[in-house]
């Protein structure tokens, strides 16, 4: 189960590393206008902060279709990886499927991570950082699964899982992305973990 869980997220996975990369392009750079246009909310913080930016909504959008096209081919043609993964549960493998189920497991990582930040700035944390004490572990467990839980949602409409298998794909997607994040920060792609 847990193999097919992975199979399941790859295109995520993949498309969540390759928007770390993007982020750090002078393509990125030229055009990162933040998503709340540098406003102010009532308390005088920022809505969201300056690393929520229109570019790397769209592109995190946009490279998990590419991935979920790539997942689809590998599905449909290496036998180990048929019938693994749990968004062809109730969509066939095909170009339009891929690309829709692509486009909505994007959308779901970036938007469920807004809610996330807007709190964060609410309660003065930097963006993209965390705090210090309890409110730091809590805000580094939520930064782990905001957007899991997103993207969770959106294959449980693909997926008819248990809410055991719910939480068990927000526990694999939080850990795997402490993982990745800690890769990233070694090679020196992420700043912090």
């Amino acid at each position: 189960m847990i193999l097919n869980m992975y199979i399941t997220l790859t295109s995520v996975i993949l498309a969540g590393i390759l928007n770390m990369f993007f982020t750090k392009t002078k393509i990125y750079n030229l055009y990162k206008y933040p998503i709340d246009g540098g406003k102010k909310f009532f308390d005088g913080q920022d809505i969201f902060g300056k690393n929520k930016t229109w570019i790397g909504f769209f592109s995190m959008i946009v490279f998990n279709i590419i991935s979920q096209i790539i997942v689809g081919f590998f599905c449909k043609n290496i036998d180990f990886f048929n019938g693994r993964n749990y968004v062809y549960t109730r969509l066939d493998n095909n170009l339009i499927n891929n690309i829709m189920a692509g486009f909505f497991l994007g959308l779901a990582y970036v938007a469920f991570e807004l809610p996330n930040s807007f709190i964060k700035r609410r309660l003065n944390i930097l963006p993209g950082k965390t705090d210090r004490g309890i409110k730091g572990i809590i805000f580094f467990i939520v930064d782990q699964i905001d957007s899991i839980v997103g993207v969770t949602l959106v294959l449980s409409i693909w997926y008819k899982m248990s809410t055991l298998q719910f939480f068990l794909f927000i526990l694999l997607g939080a850990v795997t992305h402490v993982v990745i994040n800690l890769i990233l920060y070694i090679i020196k792609i992420r700043k912090n973990i």
